[in-house]
């Protein structure tokens, strides 16, 4: 058998336990997207994750990045900032949050990018434990706060 049939084989045989899986679980295409996702992984997050599904540790998934947020926040001077956008970010712009965000914090910063339509446009930064909402979304309920709380029970109609 040629290395690559058995590679073909094998690629094959993943894809479709990936798909039978998600499938009883009604998730295939959630997991497709978490597929794709997964090969920005580092090999220390799979052997970890791997690790931990051995251990049946899958639950502290969210208690392990919140622990290691917080040690890398004591221990590391490069601080992380997560960007989200409603569209991915060019160079020209993600070297201007770079900036900005290494100005304001005083430290070297690593960006961690996120895409989420849902916020319809600007930008959310967080950093250190706090949020900075600059998106188009959170303007728009902050407007819809104002409008309700000032004509809400007044003689306006």
């Amino acid at each position: 058998m040629s290395a690559k049939r058995n590679e073909d084989e094998k690629v094959e045989a993943y894809s479709r336990a990936l798909i039978e899986a998600g499938r009883a679980e009604g998730r295939a295409n959630a997991d497709l997207v978490q597929w794709e996702h997964a090969r920005k992984f580092s090999p220390e997050v799979l052997e970890t994750l791997s690790a931990m599904r051995d251990a049946d540790d899958l639950n502290l998934i969210e208690k392990v990045g919140q622990q290691y947020r917080e040690i890398l926040d004591k221990e590391d001077k490069t601080v992380s900032v997560t960007v989200t956008t409603s569209v991915p970010m060019d160079d020209v712009l993600r070297e201007k949050v770079r900036t900005k965000a290494e100005k304001d914090l005083n430290a070297p910063v690593y960006l961690v990018e996120r895409v989420d339509p849902s916020i319809l446009g600007g930008i959310v930064l967080e950093a250190r434990g706090h949020r900075y909402d600059a998106s188009v979304r959170a303007q728009l309920t902050n407007i819809r706060k104002t409008l309700v709380s000032t004509f809400v029970g007044s003689d306006a109609k």
